[in-house]
């Protein structure tokens, strides 16, 4: 955002949210349910109902400044998308400090229900292998070391871009979230093969939700701050994208099972929106990719062809 890449920010988060719905939590019912081929492996579905009606306020939130500003309804050209965006995303956060205050009442409330349930009986939980503090100095340690390589990722996007003559956004929608998520993805497995599949669900839609309902708004009021202009336009094409997967993932999630079937259709999902990216052209990226590349201006002139 400092080098005003805005749409970089934008399809970085974008495609964080699309690989934890669909390639996260694709790989993990998968896994799970080849692991498990006996039997119908259950979630709470509740916490996903929850999840995903939070996904679709982000989409509402995401839709609306994209259709102002496509069918040209602005009351103040310009302004009136901005002011909208920076709204939402005010309002958005609120929700999402409300929706945290919720699932730690509910959380206390079961904790002393099991409690109460399961007292004078043996405890078979794991021992946590590291202390609270030493996990926030890890946090911290590992947050300060990505933001000083994310300068260096920032540079590199359009030389990468034209090095292997693919479009900026694919690479900011699909390679860099997949590298990023790697983490995830691996713990999302790890707890479906071990049948403990909300804790997947919490890593892969989880994430999705605080990207959304935070993260997103977050790096709007951020940009009004510094005084750089994001806003909640994320273009038709990839709030579309966005729209499909949380209505895809809502539907594989409303009968609170999962098996291998479901996450090979997410997974097919997810070859599908990265096959879009592969062949879209981003007007937007291309305006903000300075100096002006070979590959870029290959692109420019395919735009002004099409039109």
């Amino acid at each position: 955002m400092k080098s005003g890449m805005i749409r970089v920010v934008q399809q970085s988060l974008l495609g964080s949210i699309l690989s934890n719905m669909l390639l996260v939590l694709g790989s993990a019912f998968f896994s799970g349910g080849i692991v498990h081929s006996n039997k119908e492996q259950v979630f709470n579905k509740a916490n996903a109902e929850i999840n995903t009606g939070l996904l679709l306020v982000a989409v509402m939130g995401l839709l609306f400044p994209a259709v102002l500003h496509f069918t040209r309804t602005e009351l103040h050209f310009g302004k009136s998308e901005l002011a909208l965006s920076r709204f939402s995303s005010c309002v958005m956060l609120v929700g999402y400090v409300a929706f945290i205050c919720f699932q730690l009442i509910g959380q206390r409330n079961v904790s002393v229900t099991d409690e109460s349930e399961a007292d004078g009986s043996s405890d078979d939980k794991e021992a946590p292998k590291i202390t609270k503090w030493e996990s926030i100095i890890w946090l911290f340690i590992l947050t300060a070391s990505i933001s000083f390589l994310s300068e260096y990722l920032v540079n590199a996007i359009e030389g990468a871009s034209v090095a292997l003559n693919i479009p900026v956004a694919f690479i900011s929608v699909i390679l860099l979230p997949i590298v990023g998520n790697a983490a995830e993805h691996a713990s999302a497995v790890m707890f479906a093969i071990k049948d403990e599949l909300d804790m997947s669900l919490g890593v892969a839609v989880g994430s999705s939700t605080q990207i959304s309902m935070f993260g997103i708004p977050f790096c709007v009021v951020y940009g009004w701050v510094l005084g750089h202009p994001m806003d909640l336009n994320f273009q038709l094409f990839e709030t579309a994208t966005l729209f499909m997967t949380v209505l895809v993932v809502a539907f594989m999630l409303q009968e609170g099972t999962s098996n291998y079937f479901k996450g090979l259709m997410l997974l097919f999902c997810y070859l599908i929106v990265a096959a879009s990216y592969f062949v879209h052209i981003d007007p937007e990226s291309i305006r903000e990719s300075l100096p002006l590349s070979p590959y870029t201006g290959r692109m420019i002139a395919c735009e002004l062809f099409w039109k």
